[in-house]
């Protein structure tokens, strides 16, 4: 039984240090928001979703883009309309 217990111990032990480590999401300012969207400084919240209709058209996984580009789209979009709010 503590053969087992200790088997157990390394298992759980040799996961947690192998498991993928979740990455930090990439950090924006507002001008690197406005290039990616396409949109301009004084563009409103009707325009910011416009443009993030459409990219994300174009960049969806489903549609063949990438993961990585679809959060960077939606975390400009966040961070321009948090500033609109």
């Amino acid at each position: 039984m503590e053969k087992f217990l200790f088997l157990a111990v390394v298992a759980i032990a040799a996961w947690y240090w192998l498991k993928p480590k979740k990455r930090a999401p990439p950090r924006l300012d507002q001008a690197d928001a406005r290039a990616i969207l396409g949109v301009g400084p004084d563009a409103d919240a009707d325009a910011i979703r416009a443009a993030h209709r459409r990219l994300i058209a174009l960049v969806h996984p489903d549609r063949g883009g990438s993961a990585d580009l679809t959060r960077r789209v939606n975390l400009a979009r966040d961070i321009l309309l948090e500033r609109n709010d």
